[in-house]
């Protein structure tokens, strides 16, 4: 039975409760995990403390995607595995427990996630903005960073964490934020466990010195200076001039190391790179380099976790009726119009975008059902109004774009005058949301050398 507040469950050193708060306090993690199940878990622990119980918590699948605050200070664990601190007016935790109910609700069309990239991507939408990817430094890791969300929601697979993500980027699922830093791995082991050392160039060997040297200018003999000397004087022990004077007699080299080795004279040592892991070495310049970053939900994403991972993108209940095309596809019917329009002038075409501008504000002031309700009833408005014929690509939730062959510009404005009086039958219902448009109409308004990708991202910065 659903109840419109959540069951809370505190964990703390000794028996306690939070001011304004009505919780079950459990003092060991052990008897939290054997009682029932709870709703939302609070961590009034020391960081390191709420760290390792967090990662407990994320193995449990009881407790994988709930909501865990930790009320003191944080470490990196938390930063990584909770969802920060409770809100100052802990009556506050109830509006955000029943947000996360109902994105759960809506996540892949209500089936649970169960492969790993579900789970990933449901963690991170049940946070709706606040969901973060956090890469955690790690000295005791063979490539010095670890995700530890990956890991606790990984089942005990085996998985290349940066592998997997630049997997998820490519389908645009992620998008990578902030450069946290840039690491070299071996190309033979993938560890970054790397000493850098200094090696004769000549015979790569390790035993190098610095050692000063002459150089006779009589006969041109480079040697160690104390091959230069005896008895108190500097004699070249090649052709034993006497040198008495620097810059007319002998200088002294670039060359100030030496190999023991093979007795090579050299201005730098080479570097290698040698893997602490394996054993081999490399080049610097032959090493991988790999970016660490944090990720979150892209666009992308965000609609894949709303139409869900079991169908096309195209078969969205709502805006699968418009024709959809994917980004590429749509991109490529553009492009393909502007070189027939360039070329030959005739037949026109008119591309119109919708921007929902106040989307995510409606969302929360209304929920997520009543809200995605309120966008699928502009949905069927825009259905009313296109064509069979014409084509739509859904950039992100927030923007619409169609391309309406044939169209000129008053068939155009004939179009967004349909869309604006829908857009008001929808605001005249209670339930506003504002539609703001953009149009453009080709051959009249054509730009040398702008294809569709440029077009796009020119009248989406119109559109805002």
């Amino acid at each position: 039975m659903t109840t419109s507040s959540p069951r809370i469950a505190l964990l703390a050193r000794s028996p306690s409760t939070l001011p304004g708060l009505e919780a079950e306090c459990f003092t060991g993690l052990a008897a939290l995990q054997a009682a029932s199940v709870y709703d939302v878990l609070l961590l009034d622990l020391p960081g390191a403390v709420a760290g390792t119980a967090l990662r407990g918590l994320r193995l449990d699948p009881r407790y994988r995607f709930s909501l865990i605050y930790c009320t003191q200070d944080q470490d990196a664990w938390c930063t990584a595995l909770g969802d920060g601190q409770p809100p100052a007016d802990l009556a506050g935790i109830t509006p955000l427990w029943r947000l996360w109910r109902e994105r759960l609700a809506l996540f892949n069309r209500g089936v649970a996630p169960e492969r790993f990239e579900t789970r990933v991507l449901a963690w991170l939408w049940l946070r709706s903005s606040r969901g973060v990817l956090h890469a955690l430094r790690d000295t005791g890791a063979a490539q010095h960073y670890r995700y530890p969300l990956l890991e606790a929601l990984s089942n005990g697979e085996t998985l290349n964490e940066f592998a997997w993500l630049q997997l998820m980027t490519g389908r645009g699922w992620l998008e990578p934020g902030v450069l946290l830093d840039r690491i070299r791995l071996c190309g033979s082991c993938g560890s970054g466990r790397l000493n850098y050392v200094d090696v004769c160039p000549e015979c790569r060997a390790l035993d190098i010195a610095r050692q000063p040297s002459l150089h006779c200018f009589t006969c041109g003999h480079v040697a160690p200076q104390a091959q230069f000397l005896k008895d108190g004087l500097l004699l070249c022990p090649n052709c034993l001039t006497r040198l008495r004077h620097i810059g007319s007699d002998y200088d002294r080299p670039l060359e100030n190391y030496s190999c023991r080795s093979c007795q090579a004279f050299f201005v730098d040592a080479a570097v290698e790179a040698r893997c602490l892991d394996c054993g081999e070495s490399h080049a610097p310049d032959k090493l991988q380099v790999r970016e660490v970053r944090d990720y979150r939900l892209a666009e992308a994403g965000l609609l894949r976790c709303r139409e869900g991972f079991d169908a096309s993108p195209m078969d969205d209940e709502a805006f699968g009726r418009l024709n959809l095309l994917s980004q590429r596809r749509f991109f490529e019917a553009l492009d393909w119009q502007l070189q027939l329009v360039r070329r030959y002038r005739t037949p026109p075409f008119a591309l119109l975008g919708l921007g929902f501008v106040n989307r995510r504000e409606t969302l929360a002031r209304l929920g997520e059902m009543r809200g995605q309700a309120l966008i699928d009833g502009l949905v069927e408005r825009v259905q009313e109004a296109v064509r069979d014929a014409d084509r739509c690509c859904r950039l992100s939730e927030e923007v619409l774009w169609l391309l309406l062959p044939h169209t000129d510009a008053a068939g155009l404005a004939a179009l967004r005058q349909r869309l604006t009086q829908g857009a008001e039958r929808i605001a005249g219902e209670g339930l506003d949301i504002e539609v703001r448009q953009i149009g453009f109409v080709a051959p009249d308004e054509l730009v040398d050398q702008e294809d569709a990708q440029l077009l796009l991202a020119r009248l989406g910065g119109l559109l805002g």
